[in-house]
């Protein structure tokens, strides 16, 4: 049993030394680095194919180092290089939202600011509308002269809270706000 066991390991030492399995190789070229190339980018534009309908209001929010101007398709920057887009906005329906408390308060304020103002002037259409139509009838003139001061009066108080608001965030030094 030992001579088979010793002619084992001679063999194996022998194969091991005549077929060397880390050989060092002869030095090949460094290769060119590879530019790597997305299929798709983050805005749905995928090369060859159809420009999704808002792609340059995306790429102006998601890739802001890619310029501010329309860009062709066909030369876009945002496939090649596997460029990653901006942390700190995100591209929604309603357009470019920013995760920094500062812009998504600016944001939020102006997009309840106009549906105040488009609630207020349809108030104060209705209201126009009631005292066209009331024929001289005092009651009627009243309630749309009414729904016309409301309109108006609540158009000012949205006006001056936003004001008031940021008066006082600038006064405490709130960050974002100033």
């Amino acid at each position: 049993m030992n001579k088979i066991f010793l002619l084992l390991i001679l063999v194996t030492s022998l194969f091991v030394n005549v077929f060397p399995a880390n050989a060092q190789q002869p030095p090949t070229p460094t290769p060119t680095p590879y530019i790597g190339k997305a299929n798709c980018d983050v805005c749905g534009y995928c090369e060859g194919a159809i420009l999704p309908g808002r792609w340059q209001d995306c790429r102006r929010c998601l890739y802001r180092g890619f310029g501010e101007g329309d860009i062709d398709p066909s030369s876009n920057s945002t496939l090649i290089g596997l460029p990653t887009p901006d942390p700190e906005h995100f591209y929604t329906d309603f357009g470019c939202i920013s995760t920094l408390p500062g812009e998504f308060a600016t944001a939020v304020s102006s997009f309840f600011f106009s549906i105040i103002g488009g609630i207020a002037f349809l108030f104060f259409l209705y209201g126009a509308g009631v005292v066209a139509t009331s024929r001289s009838d005092p009651a009627r003139l009243n309630y749309g002269k009414r729904i016309i001061y409301g309109a108006i009066i609540g158009l000012l108080f949205a006006l001056f809270s936003v004001f008031i608001l940021r008066v006082i965030s600038t006064g405490l030094g709130l960050p974002g706000f100033g």
